[in-house]
């Protein structure tokens, strides 16, 4: 396990004859972020395993996404198996005073932990339309959709209400046209095609409600000890993530909301002695890869502004070329485990990552991190000014709960004994935007069938408030003659010109209905940022 000492988490040391390197993580420098990189199978997950130990200990919540299925092992006391002893006296470590902690297993699917949720609204259409994977003119049709769900007082909450917004939107583009823009039937149909694709993925059942409460994840918990302070340990939460990797863009996204969700809730606190919350997200670049611009530009933000809310973000990810320029500048902390040499790229990331650390004048950086044995990393942490410390080449400290994954039973016990089991558990629909426009249609079918029984030719209402143009009459009665047709005309532009005085009125009290909803709508800080509203 990471130790705890007067100068932080101990992640990482090397005995070198007389002399001894040690790697402390300062807690109050852990909201600066960090970076983990390194090739597949050099020690990443051992690596975020013991970082999240070391928090845990010090009281301080953690949420980390379980990709490869490992990570559960944490809520369980590791063993002093025979490799782990081999490598413990190779590298001269004590070994370790091995401990469970507090933990709690989420999973957007619902199988293998309590379930995750957010509403369509919350999520936003920025988010969605990178989930979609929408290019820019049909992202800026969702915009509509949102803005006009918002307009008039319709709830997004769950798919089947974006799917009956998009259709009511697509049927009634016309009427939309002069208000809001033109919206195309081509796009309206790429939105469906892509929310058809979500679903079958299971997406779907990521959105609705109960949404998750994101201070659910910042909970601390006796039960598995306590803190040299005397507080509970710091839960780990963790999101199985084997399933969502299948849909790469929907973990992404839901990663990013998630984050976004912790900024909007969480208040301004400045520089903490520890930080409120730490976040690991795995995978990094599927946060970055063939994001448009102004996404990666909100990432940026985003990661640059949580910080002043306590909360530390760790990047974990093969190659430091996966994060762009404006990210990595703000990741203080960095844990470089191997690289591999073996293409003109990975000479490039190897470079990159080595111009990236402080330099060491006793240590070739570049030509170390191809040298790098299972294990072993180059550490530059913050110091107590602020500063990257030289960068050290260190053995990561093993860690002090079970290595590799947990079995069923294990899971389901630590499922039924949650803080909190049963919150999340069942689904709550309550009226929105698909029940309303439901409604609309069935209260539309009675009144066409009373206009068709009807002589006289009114206009026939496709939405609440919005009229089209009746249709004319497909025969001219018999022997009248150019007067009697002018006549005609008079008179049918007479009834129109006065079911449109009333359809105003009803249309002005719709939208002074939908005003007033708006300015009930809270809108966070995020949501501006992001494109989402909270409901």
């Amino acid at each position: 396990m990471a130790s705890i000492h007067d100068e932080g988490i101990l992640i990482a040391q090397h005995s070198a004859g007389t002399s001894a390197v040690q790697c402390f993580l300062r807690p109050d420098k852990a909201n600066r972020h960090g970076l983990i990189t390194g090739a597949t199978g050099t020690g990443k997950t051992i690596t975020l395993q013991s970082l999240a130990e070391g928090f845990s200990a010090m009281g301080v919540p953690v949420f980390m996404a379980d990709v490869k299925g490992d990570l559960t092992g944490i809520s369980q006391p590791g063993t002093l198996t025979t490799k782990l002893a081999k490598v413990i006296n190779e590298r001269g470590f004590a070994e370790p005073a091995f401990s469970a902690f507090p933990t709690t297993l989420w999973d957007v699917f619902g199988k293998q932990g309590h379930p995750v949720r957010a509403t369509v609204s919350d999520l936003g259409p920025l988010l969605l339309a990178r989930m979609l994977n929408l290019n820019e003119t049909q992202a800026g049709v969702l915009q509509l959709v949102f803005k006009i769900a918002d307009d008039d007082g319709l709830l997004l909450l769950d798919m089947k209400d974006l799917r009956a917004m998009c259709q009511d939107v697509g049927d009634n583009a016309a009427s939309y046209t002069t208000e809001y823009g033109n919206i195309s039937a081509a796009s309206i149909g790429a939105i469906q095609r892509g929310l058809m694709q979500i679903e079958e993925q299971g997406g779907d059942q990521f959105f609705g409600e109960p949404m998750l409460n994101i201070e659910d994840f910042m909970q601390t918990d006796t039960r598995r000890g306590t803190t040299a302070g005397g507080g509970g340990k710091g839960v780990v939460n963790i999101l199985a993530a084997d399933k969502l990797m299948q849909s790469p863009r929907l973990y992404a996204t839901f990663l990013l909301w998630m984050l976004s969700e912790l900024f909007e809730a969480l208040p301004e606190v400045g520089d903490l002695d520890k930080p409120k919350l730490v976040f690991f997200f795995d995978e990094a670049h599927l946060l970055f890869a063939d994001a448009p611009k102004v996404l990666v530009e909100r990432i940026e933000l985003v990661v640059r502004l949580v910080r002043s809310k306590g909360v530390g973000v760790f990047f974990v990810t093969q190659n430091p070329l996966d994060i762009p320029d404006s990210v990595l500048a703000q990741l203080g902390n960095r844990v470089q485990h191997a690289l591999r040499a073996f293409t003109p790229r990975d000479q490039k990331a190897v470079k990159s990552a080595a111009d990236t650390m402080r330099a060491n004048p006793r240590l070739d950086v570049a030509t170390a991190i191809t040298e790098l044995g299972v294990g072993e990393a180059l550490v530059s942490l913050m110091d107590d000014k602020g500063r990257p410390s030289l960068t050290e080449r260190v053995f990561v400290i093993p860690p002090a709960s079970q290595i590799g994954p947990i079995t069923p039973e294990q899971r389901q016990t630590l499922i039924a004994e949650s803080i909190v089991a049963g919150v999340y558990e069942k689904t709550v629909d309550r009226e929105s935007a698909f029940e309303a426009l439901k409604g609309r249609t069935q209260n539309r079918a009675p009144s066409a069938a009373e206009d068709a029984r009807d002589a006289t030719p009114t206009a026939p209402r496709t939405r609440a408030g919005r009229a089209t143009p009746a249709p004319e009459p497909e025969t001219a009665p018999a022997g009248g003659g150019i007067l009697d047709s002018i006549g005609d005309m008079l008179g049918g532009g007479a009834r129109r010109s006065r079911a449109s005085v009333g359809e105003q009125l009803i249309k002005s009290a719709a939208s002074s209905i939908g005003r007033e909803v708006g300015r009930q709508i809270i809108r966070g800080v995020l949501g501006s940022i992001l494109g989402g509203s909270r409901r």
